[in-house]
């Protein structure tokens, strides 16, 4: 056998070793603890020029199926009519505060600022996060959600996902967005949970403080979401949620340029994790990257039959994931042409990468 193919298979190994690892969530079984029923949970929502779709959603939170919440609407120095927006649903449902947040020097377009200032309005310990254009898969969101808070659970972390579509790009989108859930999912449900998205998370106010807010990483304008969880949770105070009914569910981007710009920020904060978590994700984006690479090598140079063999092995794994993972979060449909769209996948990133090497990328609002 040549040092290419025993190269080639080394890679192998270990790529599917991390899809090994992630049938901790594609085969797990929602199960929850938890003895607090109906505990009061504050809904916090953060909006930059959000008008609209504080229009179409707001009104699907607000009608929750849950008998203890109030909503804290954050008008992050909009420049529209995102604060009259949310005086009129204030007008009409006593569930709402609003805390309005006008730029400062010292705090200029800091969502985490704003944040802050909307935790310290809120009046309940439990804290649930989502985004003004994110829509509730069910009228069970909130209940389903803080279902999974217990006594040691401090953290839950959800899945934000969404709409459908029928066009690439937002198949390519939803594809990524499955495969950074199975990877948080499962690192949590392994005991090493490393982030969350703030369309869908939710903690304490007390794991909050605990670890002083974000202060640890206020000078960086994205992360508020991921960032905190990587600083804050642990193997025993986190739990997952993925029930059908905990969705949520906003509108991708619509063109490849608007999502490229997005991940670039995206992947400029992960270099902020922990070494470990670095280490980790690194190696598997890696091992991604550097399998299709020998793969197309061995075929060429050495033995096409060990190339096919390697690929058919890890193609049956892949699948296997996709398939419990898409059916878990209702992402069947992409499961299908998961290979093309890996292929496309890693090459994104790695034009990411090499765009972020060479410029800071712009970041939110």
């Amino acid at each position: 056998m040549s040092i290419l193919a025993i190269v080639f298979l080394a890679i192998t190994a270990i790529n599917i070793g991390y899809y090994i690892s992630f049938f901790s969530f594609s085969f797990s079984k929602i199960s929850s603890d938890s003895k607090l029923v109906n505990i009061p949970v504050s809904i916090v929502i953060c909006a930059k020029n959000e008008a609209e779709n504080l229009r179409d959603f707001l009104p699907l939170i607000l009608s929750q199926e849950y008998s203890d919440f109030e909503v804290i609407l954050i008008n992050d120095a909009s420049n529209d009519e995102t604060l009259e927006v949310m005086e009129d649903f204030q007008a009409k449902n006593e569930k709402i505060k609003i805390v309005n947040v006008e730029n400062n020097e010292a705090f200029w377009a800091n969502k985490k600022y704003a944040l802050t200032l909307g935790i310290k309005k809120a009046k309940h310990k439990y804290l649930l996060f989502t985004d003004a254009d994110c829509r509730p898969e069910s009228s069970n969101w909130i209940k389903e959600m803080v279902l999974n808070f217990a006594e040691n659970k401090s953290i839950v972390l959800g899945y934000g996902g969404y709409f459908h579509g029928k066009n690439f790009l937002n198949k390519l989108i939803r594809f990524e967005t499955l495969l950074t859930a199975i990877q948080y999912f499962s690192f949590a449900r392994l005991g090493n949970p490393y982030m969350g998205v703030g369309r869908n998370l939710a903690y304490t106010s007390d794991e909050f403080y605990a670890h002083n807010g974000f202060a640890s990483h206020l000078y960086i304008r994205s992360g508020d979401d991921d960032l905190f969880v990587n600083q804050a949770a642990s193997g025993s105070n986190t739990a997952i949620c993925f029930s059908h009914g905990s969705i949520t569910r906003s509108y991708p981007k619509k063109t490849f340029g608007e999502w490229f710009t997005q991940k670039r920020r995206h992947v400029s904060v992960a270099k902020n994790y922990k070494k470990k978590d670095q280490f980790l994700l690194a190696l598997f984006y890696a091992s991604q990257l550097l399998f299709w690479l020998s793969f197309i090598l061995v075929v060429i140079f050495a033995d096409w039959k060990i190339a096919l063999c390697g690929l058919a092995v890890r193609l049956l794994i892949q699948f296997l994931v996709y398939f419990g993972a898409g059916k878990k979060l209702n992402e069947r449909d992409i499961v299908w042409i998961f290979p093309f769209l890996e292929l496309f996948l890693v090459s994104f990133q790695l034009v990411i990468f090499i765009s972020n090497l060479m410029s800071k990328p712009q970041h939110w609002k």
